[in-house]
């Protein structure tokens, strides 16, 4: 902390230089991303238009709702933030850039719920390309923007990383105790398959990545964050703005699954307004998230 001075303007501006941590030159996005980004997209809306109002779907009628309504999302959602956050990001915004991977985070997250929730059909090399093109431009941005640092450097000394943190430890121990609820009884039972009643599949890809992928970084990004870690503040920042985009996601694939089987208890219409709140409520940490990042 700065000291009680004879020169009080001295105090103040050191204060002031506290509180605006020095910035790094402009933020510069390799061409490279900005390519695979775009190219992305293209194939995402081609797949996500195709998978919504295409005859290619197969399997129970609630799941081909269900899918139909994460491509929805996918085009008029997750693509649309996703295209806006790239541009905006390509002229030095590292708020921008920060949403632009949670974008291409929740793209990851739901070509793989194309990928392995829906029978193989004629769009299995579309969603195939939309999971590695959403990989490599992720890894395209992090290795060669160092985007890490950059975003880091803008963060200023007032940002709520506690709190911050904490909600993403409550996100990720709710997710992993209501999915372990009904794995554990599962496995232990004479019929593990149970637990996929209805579904058509052979797994389930939620429980899959979730458990494996992206609950455990959460902790670990809420770990960092506490600790005011470089890439605590870009993974917090990306994970909450996929889970917000997510929650839409799963409230359109419930409601679309209840109306296509509304006997099934696969998709319940109760879940479409619970998941609309998780997504008002998850804007809250990814606002006061990103106006504590300098424009």
């Amino acid at each position: 902390m700065t000291t009680h001075s004879s020169k009080p303007e001295v105090s103040h501006a050191a204060l002031d230089t506290a509180a605006t941590p020095p910035v790094a030159g402009r933020l510069r996005i390799p061409t490279g991303s900005l390519w695979l980004t775009g190219v992305l997209l293209l194939v995402t809306a081609v797949a996500a238009g195709l998978t919504a109002f295409g005859d290619f779907l197969s399997g129970p009628p609630v799941m081909m709702g269900s899918a139909r309504g994460t491509a929805i999302v996918l085009l008029v959602v997750t693509g649309p933030v996703a295209a806006v956050a790239m541009a905006v990001g390509a002229s030095g915004s590292a708020r921008a850039v920060v949403v632009w991977l949670g974008a291409l985070a929740a793209i990851v997250y739901n070509a793989q719920m194309l990928l392995y929730g829906t029978p193989f059909n004629s769009l299995f090399l579309l969603y195939v390309a939309m999971l590695g093109l959403s990989v490599w431009s992720i890894a395209w941005l992090l290795l060669r923007a160092d985007v890490t640092d950059a975003v880091a450097v803008r963060v200023d000394d007032w940002m709520p990383v506690r709190p911050i943190a904490i909600y993403l430890w409550v996100v990720a121990g709710v997710n992993a105790v209501i999915w372990l609820r009904a794995i554990v009884p599962a496995v232990f039972s004479a019929d593990p398959s149970t637990v996929l009643t209805g579904t058509g599949l052979t797994t389930n890809p939620v429980y899959v990545q979730d458990l494996a992928l992206w609950l455990p970084l959460a902790i670990v990004a809420g770990v960092w964050l506490w600790r005011r870690g470089p890439a605590g503040y870009l993974i917090s920042g990306a994970l909450l703005t996929m889970w917000v985009i997510e929650s839409i996601s799963v409230a359109v694939d419930q409601w679309l699954g209840s109306r296509a089987d509304p006997a099934s208890a696969v998709a319940s219409l109760s879940m479409v307004p619970a998941f609309a709140v998780l997504a008002v409520v998850g804007l809250l940490p990814l606002i006061a998230h990103l106006k504590h990042v300098a424009p």
